[in-house]
């Protein structure tokens, strides 16, 4: 555990944000493994299966990330107001609801796989090593949601290095069971899929048994857990509209997918293969908006407004650096990139275009990013969320609709940034209001001292 409201901020926002940028990319790394296993190994029609199937994996993360926002921030203020009471109860209470969440998710899943991918356009050349792949995946939801509740709990309680750890296992675990499943047993997208589950649930449950057993706040006996309504709803508030958030852009992302689709398996293939390299572009700036979240959370738990917006401008300073430098490696080898996820000529020259349009606007995404961390760790939840709706669905899809009209498949490529021009702009208005300073739902008894 650490305590975020004391120290340099700038040092220690990239302190608590490395351990997670670090194992986003091993998180990420074996994400691009399962694509260039398949896509080398498989064929060219595995490859677009495994991208048909990533809005939908897309869209469940999301939800998670949402149902877990929600004690993250919740508990990084409690701790930050030092009521280790509330703290243990919101722990126990994210236990009780992700367990059965997860249960919900994995069934209803399982069910709707393939009317799912249909939604998507899915060719019928694809869908079936898709639905394979995709019905693995959900199968495994309570052991994804396991992981991101276990993560967002430690991050609020300013632990990121344990979540690393897990990550660090489960890459390692993904990759031999990859390589074993698709090479030797010759399994195809189902290989892949299992190896991704399986390596999450050695993971996860691992990692509940060493805190149960060496961390003091986390060590809970799983037949006594107590589930605390109050603190749940509490967490729906944040939670909500989070997750509502991250749902806007994983719709919006199927149905750009979808799109994508209409031109055929070596668009879905040269998307794929670009989106999985661009993920990496965003990486800085969503780990350092989760870290300036906890940051922000403990620190308006604490009454510490001055430090809360001082960490904001050290998390800036921070992500647009290495956000700058990622973005050069993207637009002097595009193409190199490309090819490390398929040989196919057009499948390269469709993936480059995406990367040589897309990647000067993550300078954009990065500012737009670190802003909605500070406002999601004080609470203010309701305008990332606006701020989604309006530029994910008044602005991006309408887009893409009229420029693939035009344009093609380039004129999707070109309605992707427009969406994050108009949420930065709504977020850092909102920022520049102060507003977001009132919305802390735990505070410290004498915190109201410090706020003015």
């Amino acid at each position: 555990m650490q305590d975020l409201t004391k120290g340099s901020e700038g040092p220690l926002i990239l302190r608590f944000a490395l351990p997670m940028l670090v194992g986003n990319l091993f998180q990420q790394f074996y994400n691009m493994v399962d694509s260039w296993v398949v896509g080398n190994f498989v064929g060219k029609e595995a490859l677009a299966a495994v991208g048909a199937s990533f809005p939908v994996i897309f869209l469940m993360i999301a939800l998670m990330t949402g149902l877990t926002m929600g004690a993250n921030i919740l508990i990084a203020q409690a701790y930050g107001a030092k009521q280790m009471g509330k703290v243990r109860s919101a722990i126990e209470t994210t236990y009780v609801s992700l367990f059965w969440m997860g249960i919900g998710l994995s069934v209803a899943g399982v069910l709707w796989t393939e009317a799912l991918l249909q939604l998507l356009r899915v060719p019928p050349e694809v869908l079936p090593p898709a639905a394979s792949y995709l019905r693995i995946i959900f199968g495994g939801s309570l052991l994804m949601l396991g992981y991101n509740g276990v993560s967002s709990i430690l991050r609020g309680l300013g632990d990121s290095k344990t979540p690393l750890y897990m990550l660090i296992i489960a890459t390692v675990l993904n990759i031999c069971l990859d390589l074993l499943f698709v090479l030797q047993f010759q399994w195809g997208t189902r290989g892949v899929a299992w190896a991704t589950v399986i390596s999450q649930g050695v993971s996860v449950i691992g990692s509940l048994v060493y805190l149960n057993r060496t961390h003091p706040v986390l060590k809970i006996n799983i037949r006594n857990l107590k589930f605390s309504p109050v603190l749940f709803r509490l967490s729906l508030r944040i939670g909500i509209p989070t997750g509502g958030q991250q749902m806007l852009v994983s719709l919006g992302m199927m149905f750009m997918v979808a799109i994508v689709n209409g031109f055929g398996s070596a668009a879905m293939a040269g998307f794929t293969a670009a989106t999985r390299i661009d993920s990496l572009a965003g990486l800085p700036a969503m780990n350092i908006g989760l870290a300036v979240s906890s940051f922000t959370g403990q620190n308006l738990g604490a009454g510490k407004v001055d430090r809360a917006k001082a960490g904001y401008r050290a998390a800036l300073r921070i992500g647009l650096g290495i956000t700058t430098v990622m973005i050069l490696v993207f637009l002097v080898f595009p193409n190199e990139l490309i090819a490390l996820f398929s040989p196919d000529p057009d499948v390269v020259l469709i993936g480059a275009k995406y990367l040589r349009i897309i990647a000067p606007f993550h300078l954009v995404f990065t500012l737009m990013f670190i802003t909605m961390g500070v406002l999601r760790g004080a609470g203010a939840v309701m305008i990332p969320f606006i701020a989604t709706l309006l530029a994910m669905w008044v602005v991006r899809v309408p887009a893409a609709i009229l420029f693939s009209t035009i344009w093609g498949i380039t004129g999707v490529f070109w309605a992707m940034p427009m969406g994050w021009l108009v949420g930065t702009t709504l977020t850092l208005l909102y920022y520049r209001s102060g507003r977001w300073t009132e919305k802390a739902l735990i505070r410290a008894p004498d915190a109201k001292a410090h706020t003015h």
